[in-house]
């Protein structure tokens, strides 16, 4: 074994030592994922290289992460399963090393054309996560003009191995995040969840002097439901009204079932007119709805309301839902079906 042998040998193994220590680190996937290539263009020096995840819906290749004179028109670009070289390695799950892409009837052109780039060779490997192939790692031309070699197709197999749990891993954690935060009936956020975000959404309107509202809401009647039909519709209604409220939120908004058959709404940067119109939209809305009409029923529902904003009407997260909360109880002895703000 020469030194420069020798010296890519010990480089490499420093380059997969730290990537061994950023997959033990809590980084997002984005960013671990960039650490890892990083350390790994240190070494083959591509012109261009591009991470490509399948689209679990339609079986598309999607580009993720380009590096490229012009990234942007890469990011976001889809091809079919089987284009290309790419598409063919996320077919075959195996790594392929081209030399001349001329000389390749699998190579397309396509997006060479796109962001102006001539493309001579490639190294393209699957990221596989026990027999299933979640997308490919593309590296094209080398920046000293020279083939990519065999060595350089073993490297980056190895790193797509890295890359491939890196993936898997935050994917995994985010559905654990989901579950932690969610409420498992509605889908929506859980009580700690949604306080959490009030917490927040308190501070942010003390900090820019703007303002935050906030909706208790209680299903009229409940009980009587379950009574009527069973737990199970009782708990079917509550997973549809769930979605109902969902449905008329802004993106901004943040829902959460509050327990039982009580929900509430955080309407960030929304003073209290805004948070009245909005109020009395759901509650007419709901009151019109006939609900388990898929499950071949006719229910109709009102529920009773009440909103708070801060500042007007709290100086707190904890006065805040308080204020609400009174105000729907208000509503609900008194006439039920219907809104009351402070």
């Amino acid at each position: 074994m020469d030194d420069s042998e020798l010296t890519r040998l010990k480089q490499e193994f420093s380059a997969l030592v730290d990537i061994g220590k950023a997959l033990t680190s809590t980084l997002g996937r984005r960013e671990l994922i960039s650490i890892i290539m990083e350390k790994v263009t240190e070494l083959l020096h591509p012109k261009v290289w591009s991470l490509l995840l399948i689209d679990e819906r339609t079986g598309d290749l999607v580009f993720e992460i380009a590096v490229s004179p012009t990234p942007r028109k890469l990011t976001g670009k889809r091809m079919p399963r089987g284009e290309g070289i790419a598409g063919w390695v996320a077919v075959n799950g195996e790594p392929i090393l081209i030399r001349d892409v001329s000389k390749d009837a699998r190579f397309t052109r396509r997006f060479d054309k796109s962001i102006g780039f001539e493309t001579r060779s490639i190294i393209c490997v699957p990221l596989k996560f026990g027999k299933k192939i979640t997308g490919v790692i593309e590296f094209v031309n080398s920046v000293e003009d020279k083939e990519f070699g065999e060595q350089d197709l073993e490297l980056l197999s190895t790193v797509a191995d890295f890359v491939a749990i890196a993936i898997e891993n935050a994917k995994n954690f985010a559905i654990i995040q989901e579950l932690v935060i969610t409420d498992d009936l509605t889908g929506l956020y859980n009580t700690r969840h949604i306080l959490s975000c009030l917490d927040k959404e308190v501070e942010r309107a003390k900090r820019f002097k703007t303002s935050v509202s906030f909706i208790f809401l209680d299903i009229d009647r409940f009980k009587r439901i379950n009574d009527t039909y069973g737990h199970l519709v009782g708990s079917k209604l509550i997973s549809e009204v769930g979605k109902f409220i969902s449905q008329m939120m802004r993106k901004t908004d943040m829902a959460a079932r509050y327990g039982g058959d009580e929900f509430v709404v955080i309407l960030p940067n929304t003073a209290k007119e805004g948070a009245v119109i909005f109020t009395e939209k759901l509650h007419e809305s709901m009151r019109h709805r006939i609900f388990l009409a898929s499950e071949g029923m006719d229910i109709r529902i009102t529920a009773s309301f009440g909103v708070a904003t801060y500042p007007d009407d709290a100086d707190s997260k904890l006065s805040l839902v308080n204020v609400a909360d009174k105000l729907m109880y208000q509503v609900k002895e008194t006439t039920r079906d219907g809104v009351k703000s402070a």
